[in-house]
């Protein structure tokens, strides 16, 4: 059995399709969705994220600011200037790019953005929405690996689920919604004994730890859906994930490759988090 592959580059083409369908049914309403985009430093690979933001929002119809600061930005100067986007009702959505300089707070930074513009999902009040199962907004990785499921028909409904990796930005997050989806979920992480006794039982395997090859074809149960959310560089210095690709995919049902699988979705996601911001915002304004 070879795999059917969940192919994000082709979800993502018709999740930005929508969304710039109803970015424009919006702006024609007079409320154009707008994201602020913040980079402190020079970091190269920021740079390229926040590049490919920028150019995803002029894409799809949805208006962008981009603030770039010196890394000698002081942690006052920022928390000033998400301040001000808070109270600007263009925007609806914040991001500011992590990792930041070491001399700012990001925990700080990431309380400081207005929940209701927190297109990343990272404040305490999305996360403990998220947990409560009315989320707010969901952070965009594991949002759209929910809309993977969702658009390949697969039921987490009383499945065994694992996770494998416990961050905040993904681990954590994708177990909470595929609990809320139904699914009985176990997640693991680097002191998890015995890890393979775990995902040979799992209908669903989710891996996101930046290990490269920790998901081997034997770790995996014959038919069970295989989603790669880690990104590494093989020995040719070429993109791969956590998981063996070519030998788990001889075993899978379902599987997404490193490239061209979750990464996609990222952005795709932030862009229906600043979509769906605008959309609650337009419908408070006309009360």
């Amino acid at each position: 059995m070879t795999a059917t592959l969940i192919d994000g580059n082709a979800l993502s083409k018709k999740i930005r399709a929508d969304v710039a369908l109803r970015a424009a049914a919006l702006t024609a309403r007079g409320h154009q969705p707008g994201l602020a985009v913040v980079l402190i430093g020079d970091n190269p690979a920021s740079e390229v994220y926040v590049r490919n933001k920028v150019k995803a929002c002029a894409d799809n119809g949805l208006h962008s600011s981009f603030d770039r600061f010196p890394a000698t930005l002081s942690e006052t100067q920022l928390l000033a200037r998400i301040d001000e986007l808070n109270r600007d009702p263009k925007i609806d959505g914040i991001l500011v790019q992590l990792p930041l300089p070491a001399h700012i707070d990001s925990h700080k930074v990431i309380e400081a953005i207005a929940a209701d513009k927190d297109v990343d999902g990272f404040a305490i009040a999305n996360a403990g929405a998220l947990m409560t199962g009315k989320p707010l907004m969901r952070p965009c990785t594991p949002y759209g690996v929910m809309k993977m499921f969702e658009a390949h028909g697969i039921d987490l409904a009383g499945k065994r689920a694992v996770v494998i990796g416990r961050s905040n930005i993904v681990g954590k997050p994708i177990a909470l919604l595929m609990l809320d989806a139904g699914a009985t979920v176990t997640l693991c992480n680097s002191k998890t004994r015995e890890l393979a006794a775990h995902t040979r039982e799992a209908d669903i395997v989710v891996a996101a730890t930046g290990r490269r090859n920790l998901v081997t074809a034997d770790m995996i149960k014959p038919g069970a859906v295989v989603i790669d959310v880690g990104i590494n560089r093989d020995d040719d210095g070429k993109l791969c994930g956590d998981v063996d690709f070519a030998a788990v995919r001889e075993v899978a049902g379902y599987i997404t490759p490193v490239p061209g699988g979750v990464g996609p979705m990222t952005i795709t996601m932030l862009l229906v988090n600043t979509l769906e911001a605008a959309e609650r915002a337009a419908a408070q304004s006309q009360r």
